[in-house]
């Protein structure tokens, strides 16, 4: 089931007070951007964030799986933490000061 883009731009407005975040449309999902870095994935309408140790430590024992079959595990936000966009941007936050900027892409 793909993910509704109603959702992905209200978790977007949710934000945006906080934190600026970006997001592509891949395969019926969506890849969510905060500083340039991919942190987040909503998958059949469901929250996921790349797992990092300043995530891990932030939330403490975060429920794990994973947003699509075949994938890694991701931290997966419920919906009554989705609610509290305060914790919720503070989280997405933590997980990008983490992670690398991505590689710049080769000219062709």
């Amino acid at each position: 089931m793909a993910s509704s883009k109603n959702l992905m731009q209200k978790i977007v407005d949710d934000l945006s007070g906080q934190i600026e975040l970006s997001y592509k449309s891949m395969f019926g999902e969506y890849g969510i951007y905060y500083d340039g870095k991919f942190v987040a994935i909503l998958s059949d309408n469901q929250f996921f964030v790349k797992p990092t140790e300043a995530g891990r430590k932030f939330i403490g024992d975060p429920m794990e799986a994973p947003p699509y079959p075949g994938a890694k595990n991701y931290f997966f936000i419920d919906e009554p933490f989705m609610k509290d966009t305060k914790w919720l941007g503070e989280l997405i936050s933590h997980t990008a000061d983490e992670l690398p900027l991505p590689k710049p892409k080769k000219k062709k």
